[in-house]
């Protein structure tokens, strides 16, 4: 998906004013501010997001190669008490069930079919893709080496990795500091330690065979601060999910 940002507090530009193509029409494309005292003394900071719609008259989509077409879970509209949350607050969507997926890929003299198939629940990267709307509702065309893993129930902890992801249970910010003093939210360091709770099958090598990690669940690891996505459980515990090369060291 394209993502640019820009110096204006509101605009939107017409569909009729973007190119069009043969199939897609480009939608409106929408300038979500994002705020904070930092951005209200100088300049606000906007995302755009711009999504292709399909034209009615084609009725399927076949990916090519090792592409993957998801259709992207319903955003949540309300909170769990019935309070109907701005569009601002709405958490983007990174769920979603798989409907189509490409031929695969060849790796060395290998023909690798696609790891997941049509019905499957999947998680993908945050930015990934490339976001259509198609038969009234919104999917994304994303390669498959951007679904993160497979996830069955509601809850993330039950999260499958594929390929050289590895799953993490992030460890609790340090409450208070070496000499006992209480911290505060806006002072606790995110943390960049964790315990790995599952983990993928392992890259692909040149004949298209898998590797094994040398990481394995239950280890206590570092991983790079700003690396992998995401994810908050049910009961609010914190979880990363990233690529082993961002995982750093094991500790014991």
């Amino acid at each position: 998906m394209a993502t640019a940002q820009l110096t204006a507090s509101s605009i939107k530009v017409p569909a009729r004013s973007l190119t069009s193509f043969d199939g897609l029409r480009p939608s409106s494309v929408k300038f979500a501010s994002v705020g904070g005292a930092a951005s209200q003394r100088s300049f606000r900071r906007l995302v755009v997001k711009a999504a292709a719609v399909v034209a009615p008259k084609y009725t399927s989509i076949k990916p090519l190669g090792d592409r993957v077409l998801v259709k992207i879970k319903t955003v949540e509209e309300k909170t769990d008490g019935g309070i109907f949350l701005p569009s601002a607050a709405q958490t983007k969507p990174q769920a979603g069930e798989v409907v189509a997926v490409g031929e695969g890929k060849t790796v060395g003299k290998a023909k690798l079919d696609i790891s997941v198939k049509p019905g499957t629940q999947v998680i993908y990267s945050k930015y990934a893709g490339t976001e259509l709307e198609f038969n009234g509702a919104n999917h994304l065309i994303v390669r498959e080496d951007d679904v993160v893993g497979i996830l069955e129930t509601d809850e993330i902890k039950d999260l499958k990795p594929l390929n050289d992801r590895v799953f993490i249970k992030v460890a609790e910010a340090e409450e208070t500091t070496a000499g006992g003093l209480l911290l505060t939210e806006a002072s606790k360091e995110k943390p960049s330690i964790g315990t790995v709770i599952a983990v993928g099958p392992g890259p692909l090598d040149e004949e298209g065979n898998r590797k094994p990690l040398s990481i394995a669940p239950g280890n206590t690891v570092m991983y790079s601060k700003y690396a992998g996505n995401d994810f908050k459980g049910s009961d609010g515990t914190n979880y990363i999910a990233l690529r082993a090369s961002e995982v750093m060291a094991v500790l014991s």
